[in-house]
């Protein structure tokens, strides 16, 4: 799972070369697509709550969990619920979000870090990793 995060009012934001404020990168072991896709999510609205953010325009690759969080799809799967419950809560401490949907090839970034955690824990590091170059607005 990779998720990076972007300083909106920078002018390169929406610059698929630009470089991330902050990413995390995490070894899930064996997961679905979606668990990994909503756990990316989750772990990326934490660390964008503790940079301070307030508010946040996710880019995902994952229609299901955009239509999930606007509400337009029900969330069948048990463990697709609980994490939804999470990102929900922490949706509700921001001042303004929004979710869309990308081409998979518009988050190349995060199939990187996913890809960067996996050979990391093989090579006997951590499962998680976060790093912030900045400080996100409001911090």
């Amino acid at each position: 799972m990779g998720a990076a995060l972007y300083d909106a009012t920078r002018p390169d934001a929406r610059d698929p070369l630009a470089a991330p404020d902050a990413t995390i990168s995490e070894a899930l072991g064996h997961q679905t697509n979606n668990v990994a896709e909503y756990t990316g999510v989750v772990r990326a609205l934490d660390l964008a709550l503790r940079l301070g953010a307030e508010q946040v325009d996710m880019l995902l690759d994952s229609k299901l969990i955009v239509e999930q969080l606007h509400g337009r799809w029900r969330v069948k799967d048990a463990k697709l619920a609980v994490l939804h419950g999470e990102a929900k809560v922490q949706l509700a401490q921001m001042r303004r979000w929004s979710a869309a949907h990308v081409p998979r090839a518009q988050n190349s970034t995060a199939d990187r870090l996913a890809n960067e955690a996996l050979d990391r824990v093989a090579a006997g590091g951590p499962a998680r990793v976060a790093r912030a170059r900045r400080i996100l607005p409001g911090a």
